[in-house]
């Protein structure tokens, strides 16, 4: 469900339906979007009409006072007609089922698919037509997806992993070349996918299912975070670093405890964090929470590899908890 305030200013809720629905094979007697009003002083909402789609309109957003949505593996955008949804473009091609959609500019959109990650789409207003010009390197099972900025997305998929993939800068300034659009076609993306790929930033294994993530801050003063919460009802954030000191700090710090410290479980903390992907771009503030939990003795000898004494340690890892919460 999503909101959409159109060219004159009405207030209009989006809603994707499906009947009778068998999830494998995906098979559905019908599927519809129903578009509502509110009236009354935002005090209710009236159906205006609904429209009938060919497969289950998972995804929707907001585009330019229009609809962008996300039946099955095709990309539309839908505009308000007076008894149903009147379909403006289409993008054919896509791999499964498009999960997420993220409208990152005024031309440039980033669909998730079900099982294919990332694909980064231009729109070109003037031609009236959309092709997918990037995608990510590694196919993904996404469950949840977050924009950082307009070349940064973080997304999280059903094994339990979070990554970060970033589109390079200079595939995103050479976006609008006609002859990098031109070869994003159907049959390319078919063969070989699309002409340009993005690359891979974070890697981290939480050991759960992922089922949300967003960029936020927690309070006044807080730095940025990326929040996701799962399955199990875990709520986590990763936080960036300001400082190549900090940086530094705690990756000795997790390296010393990988050593002294080895997790209850008798996993070695690198192989978990590494069970789909390897580990990249992420320091596991959680094990280094443990240094404050073990002994004085141990405690002194790490300190002392670190050329700090633990009040300093305890206090830098206080100092990074306290930008988040």
């Amino acid at each position: 469900m999503i909101p959409l305030r159109d060219r004159g200013g009405e207030v209009f809720v989006f809603v994707g339906t499906v009947k009778d629905m068998t999830l494998h094979p995906r098979q559905l007697s019908a599927a519809f979007i129903h578009v509502y009003q509110f009236t009354q002083g935002n005090a209710a909402l009236t159906l205006v009409h609904k429209t009938q789609v060919e497969d289950v309109p998972y995804a929707m957003a907001p585009f330019s006072g229009r609809l962008l949505a996300g039946v099955g593996n095709r990309l539309r955008i839908y505009d308000m007609g007076k008894k149903k949804l009147l379909r403006k473009c289409e993008l054919k091609g896509l791999p499964t089922m498009i999960q997420s959609i993220n409208v990152v500019s005024a031309s440039r959109i980033v669909v998730g698919d079900l099982a294919e990650s990332f694909h980064f789409v231009k729109y070109k207003r003037q031609e009236n037509t959309m092709a997918v010009f990037a995608d990510d390197v590694s196919p993904r099972w996404l469950t949840a997806t977050a924009v950082l900025d307009i070349n940064t997305l973080a997304g999280a998929d059903k094994f339990g992993n979070i990554f970060v993939t970033r589109l390079p800068q200079a595939v995103s300034d050479d976006v609008d070349d006609a002859q990098l659009l031109s070869s994003a076609t159907n049959e390319v993306m078919a063969l070989n996918g699309a002409p340009c790929k993005s690359d891979e930033l974070v890697q981290y294994y939480v050991g759960e299912v992922v089922t949300s993530l967003q960029k936020v801050s927690l309070g006044p003063g807080h730095d940025e975070v990326l929040l996701y919460t799962t399955i199990m009802g875990g709520v986590g954030a990763l936080l960036p670093f300001s400082s190549k000191e900090d940086l530094e700090l705690t990756q000795s710090l997790e390296m010393h405890l990988r050593q002294e410290a080895p997790p209850l479980s008798g996993k070695d903390q690198l192989v978990f964090r590494s069970s789909y992907f390897p580990l990249k771009g992420v320091v596991d503030g959680d094990f280094c929470a443990t240094y404050n939990r073990m002994p004085p003795e141990q405690q002194r000898a790490i300190a002392e590899e670190l050329d700090r004494t633990p009040a300093e340690i305890a206090k830098k890892l206080e100092e990074l908890a306290s930008r988040i919460i």
